[in-house]
């Protein structure tokens, strides 16, 4: 090695003298001459030298030699060497240990500060108040929360956690982290606190969309006094812009003047976003055309305004000054400039080209904001392009290609992408957990999802607040409530987003009151509901219990301002339609200064609901001659208000002409109305021109193909699905059932019975009815009894369908016994199963039975209708009880119908009560003088008595010959005197 110390005469010519033969030196000589050496040395090539030296004589001992050499490297750029000498000390002293941990800070490299603080801490060199500020930035700048937050209990347990520069940058840690609860606690330790912890509070308020906290630390800082410094002003100007406080904005601008902080390049383009925020376009032309030399910031801020007030021709020229200034655009220049061109994909690629040309094709910022633009503007494969042409990805790459397959609906390839990433070496961070979460939501990937949640809590972003609210969203989507509440708990800060997610999906799942608790929650933690907080919890008011509280949202929409968005108008108007209040409905529509498409559509669907469809063709018009272009939902609200097949097909042929009869819920509509006049071939036209692969056009034409009693049809359309892949609902399995009955046949009911325990259908309880009424009419009774007392959950209607069976068996005492088994078990009949129980013991003669079931109706609060008196009359004339029956037929608290009078007019040719039967000839007479049925029975009762005389009166109608069936079953040509029988 003796020819490297020959070398430095003639490297370095000033120490000649001094190193002419090192054979002579000692160790304090060669400390001295090395030292020397490190002073002069400007070049790295000179450098490499002296590092081999320190190895060959052992020289890393010498702290102050080592230390210079430290200083020299990072001083001509080699941090690497540096790092490289460090690691051979093996008990490197505190005072190196704090030497290179700042040196790695001033020159960014933040991983190596963690990993030099982890081997002193691992080798017990100790740590003093010279390194934990460091090593605390380092652990901010990487947001490595788990390590910071060791690093702290270091601190506390070591005795420095009353250091204020260890506070300040704690407070900044954790802010950066997310974790403002723990930073604002930090700084209300601090006994005096100075602008360094403040300012850093507001920024991380900030940061995480706390303005209105951020705003009052602010306060904090006029109140005590402290001169706001330019980190301050740059915190707190975007903060008053965002909360729309730019009269104090104007005051900061002001301030800064005063202070002489009016040039400086990091101030300037905030004031001038904060300008363009209140849309003063003016001003903030003014301020940057004050600048003498723009920096590229500059330029980026005015750009950006420009784009921001849609003046895109302004944005482009100021671009291209910007060009001619010699300014190098970076990639805030062309995030700023690309949505100028978002709605025209020929300038945008202009502008790709342009980046191509000025030679920027090749930097990883601005290939990312192209393709994140492409991706935005749907042309997903230019954005593939870009991405995998990428010769060095960064995260940032790999989070916009997640993004922009997410954003186009392409959630299983953003998976994939996710899964790339990890394994090319890149750790997801909050932006890539975001994306993904919103994937897993829109996939009903719920396993998946909570692996992400896992995921993002093993790296420490419980603490983001954005993480944690894209998590909520996921579990509310999801329908996983628990989880979603549980979430909700443990999040350590929570904002309106927050509250907001969880608001709607109580609203979702009709838990109201739950909904309206937290509402009043939110208010009751100092949070104030915003816009979509109100519009979120309106949906959920849709009964006429509700309207009180759907009146306080409306009020509290008026205190807080919100009441003239025309979206909340929309959501108000469907809350009054909803519960009842269709004239508050009317008030708000017709009282709108600006009605858009759907503020017409909510007030169609408001009065579609109360059918009131002479109303819906009526607001139709006057819509179209509002010049407002009806969408598809306009048309599913205005076809069920067809009376006539020929307005359905004005309606169809609209579609047409618009466009829109592809919608698939458009498409079943107009099946469902074809279907309503009984023509079928519209119908299958409709099936055959829709989107196979939608359950929802299956279900419409299996259903019509019910209605016109085609049941063969409609099983032959499932077994098409069946093969096509499709997962049958529970509306496909109702169609197929009731095709199942219509066809009676108890081999085809098993096999579907079979099918559905397959699938799992036979849980449901609503399906679990279905096949109870289909065995039952089938009439194996047995296995609908089993069915019956297998299914779980039972409601009113599954003891109905089993009562219906009994009495359609004739099995009059079992349904009786099945009728008090259910007001036993606590589950109160309606309408509908007492008008059946009625009907089994009409069927099966149970007068007195009967009598005492319908008088009790009126004891449960629910009065008897037509069918309930119906049924009564029917059995008591069956059983031979007429006097009763016509006595209840005259106490109808309605005029009785037709058929009610002919069943008991039939009952007293059955009994032979001559005189009774005339009465009710007489009434039906003057009811229905059209209807030949009455006289023919009346002339049956006069035949079967033997009165052949007035059997003979009554056989002439108007000149007209009726054919009426005699006892003994021959055909007697009579003819009727009307005007005798009427006159009696």
């Amino acid at each position: 090695m003796a020819f490297l110390f020959r070398l430095y005469p003639i490297l370095y010519p000033t120490t000649k003298a001094y190193c002419l033969r090192y054979k002579h030196y000692s160790i304090d000589s060669k400390t001295i001459h090395f030292l020397c050496q490190l002073k002069l040395c400007r070049t790295i090539e000179g450098l490499k030298p002296l590092s081999s030296l320190l190895i060959v004589h052992g020289l890393h001992g010498d702290e102050r030699l080592i230390g210079e050499f430290f200083r020299s490297c990072f001083r001509l750029g080699v941090p690497r060497l540096a790092l490289s000498a460090f690691r051979r000390i093996q008990n490197p002293s505190l005072g190196l240990h704090n030497l290179m941990i700042r040196c790695l800070c001033h020159n960014g490299l933040y991983e190596d500060i963690l990993h030099v603080y982890i081997r002193c801490r691992v080798s017990g060199c100790p740590s003093d108040e010279f390194t934990f500020p460091f090593v605390i930035k380092a652990c901010a700048a990487l947001g490595a929360s788990g390590i910071g937050k060791e690093v702290h209990c270091v601190v506390f347990r070591t005795g420095f956690e009353n250091n204020l520069v260890i506070q300040t940058a704690l407070v900044d840690f954790y802010a950066k982290s997310g974790c403002m609860r723990t930073a604002h606690a930090l700084v209300d330790r601090i006994s005096q606190p100075d602008l360094v912890p403040l300012n850093a509070l507001i920024a991380g308020y900030s940061l995480n969309g706390f303005d209105c906290e951020a705003y009052e630390v602010f306060r904090k800082i006029c109140l005590m006094d402290l001169k706001p410094n330019l980190s301050t002003l740059a915190s707190v100007i975007p903060v008053c812009t965002r909360l729309e406080r730019f009269e104090i904005g104007k005051s900061l601008h002001g301030l800064s003047v005063k202070s002489g902080y009016f040039l400086n390049d990091f101030l300037v383009p905030t004031l001038i976003s904060m300008y363009a925020g209140d849309t003063d376009i003016c001003s903030a032309r003014k301020l940057f055309d004050s600048v003498p030399l723009k920096t590229v910031a500059v330029w980026n801020a005015i750009i950006s305004a420009c784009t921001q007030m849609q003046k895109p021709v302004e944005a482009f020229m100021l671009f291209r000054h910007m060009l001619k200034s010699n300014t190098q655009p970076n990639l805030v220049t062309f995030v700023s400039i690309i949505p100028s061109c978002e709605k025209y994909i020929t300038k945008y690629s202009g502008l790709h080209a342009f980046a191509i040309k000025h030679g920027s094709e090749n930097q990883p910022s601005v290939l990312t904001a192209f393709l994140s633009m492409y991706a935005k503007l749907g042309d997903v494969d230019s954005a593939k392009g870009i991405f995998y042409q990428m010769p060095n990805r960064n995260r940032l790459a790999w989070n916009s290609m997640v993004s922009g397959f997410v954003y186009n609906g392409l959630w299983e390839l953003s998976l994939d992408v996710f899964c790339e990433m990890q394994c090319a070496g890149f750790d997801p961070d909050s932006v890539s957990i975001v994306s993904i979460v919103s994937a897993c939501s829109k996939l009903e990937a719920v396993f998946l999802g909570k692996s992400v949640h896992a995921f993002s809590l093993r790296r420490g972003f419980e603490s983001n607040l954005n993480v944690s609210n894209a998590i909520l969203a996921f579990y509310s989507g999801c329908s996983q409530f628990w989880s979603c509440f549980n979430l909700f708990h443990k999040m350590p800060i929570r904002n309106v987003v927050s509250w907001n997610t969880l608001i709607s999906s109580c609203a979702h799942s009709r838990d109201m009151e739950m909904a309206f608790t937290l509402l009043y929650q939110m208010q009751e933690e100092g949070l104030e509901p915003d816009l979509v907080t109100l519009i979120s919890i309106l949906p959920g008011f849709s009964k006429s219990k509700n309207l009180g509280q759907g009146m306080a949202i409306h009020c509290c929409a008026i205190k807080t301002g919100f009441d003239l968005d025309v979206s909340l108008v929309n959501a108000l108007i469907s809350m009054y339609c909803n519960c009842g209040d269709l004239d508050a409905g009317r008030l708000l529509f017709y009282f709108m200064p600006e009605k858009r498409v759907v503020s017409w559509n909510a007030m169609m669907t408001g009065l579609r609901l109360h059918n009131l469809q002479n109303e819906v063709m009526g607001l139709f018009g006057e819509m179209m001659k509002d010049n407002q272009r009806p969408n598809h939902v306009s048309l599913l609200n205005i076809l069920p208000a067809c009376y006539i097949e020929l307005q359905g097909k004005s309606i169809h042929a609209f579609a047409i002409r618009t466009g829109i009869v592809q919608e698939t819920p458009l498409l079943t509509s107009l099946i469902i109305m074809y279907a309503r006049f009984d023509d079928v071939n519209p119908c299958i036209l409709l099936f055959q021109m829709g989107n196979k692969e939608d359950i929802s056009l299956w279900n419409a034409i299996m259903s019509v193909y019910t209605k016109t009693n085609n049941a063969k049809m409609a099983i032959t359309i499932f077994s098409d699905l069946l093969l096509m892949g499709l997962e049958p609902d529970n509306f496909t399995i109702l169609s197929l059932i009731s095709a199942c009955v219509q066809l009676n046949s108890i081999n085809l009911a098993n096999s579907v019975m079979a099918f559905l325990l397959l699938k799992g259908f036979d849980k449901n309880v609503i399906i679990g009815n279905a096949l109870i009424d289909l065995y039952a009419r089938c009439g194996n009774i047995s296995i609908a009894r089993k069915l019956f007392d297998e299914l779980n959950g039972k409601d009113t209607v599954s003891w109905t369908v089993m009562i219906n069976g009994y009495g359609l068996s004739g099995d009059g005492k079992a349904a009786l016994d099945l009728f008090l088994q259910m007001e036993l078990s606590g589950i109160k009949p309606d309408s509908f199963t007492y008008s059946t129980i009625l009907s089994a013991c009409s069927h099966t003669g149970l007068a007195k039975q009967g009598s005492k079931i319908f008088k009790s109706m009126a004891e449960n609060g629910i009065p008897p209708g037509v069918v309930h008196y119906s049924c009564m009359v029917d059995l008591l004339g069956r059983t031979g009880h007429l006097t009763e029956a016509y006595e209840m037929v005259k106490e109808l608290p309605c005029k009785p119908s037709t058929s009610l009078l002919e069943s008991l007019l039939g009952a007293c040719r059955i009994h032979g009560n001559v005189e009774l039967g005339e009465k009710i000839g007489r009434t039906l007479s003057v009811l229905d003088p059209e209807n030949s049925r009455p006289y023919v029975m009346l002339y049956n009762i006069y035949a079967s008595a033997g009165r052949w005389t007035d059997a003979e009166r009554v056989s002439l109608i108007d000149g007209e010959y009726i054919w009426a069936i005699c006892l003994d079953g021959s055909e007697k040509a009579s003819v009727l005197d009307k005007q005798r029988l009427s006159s009696g």
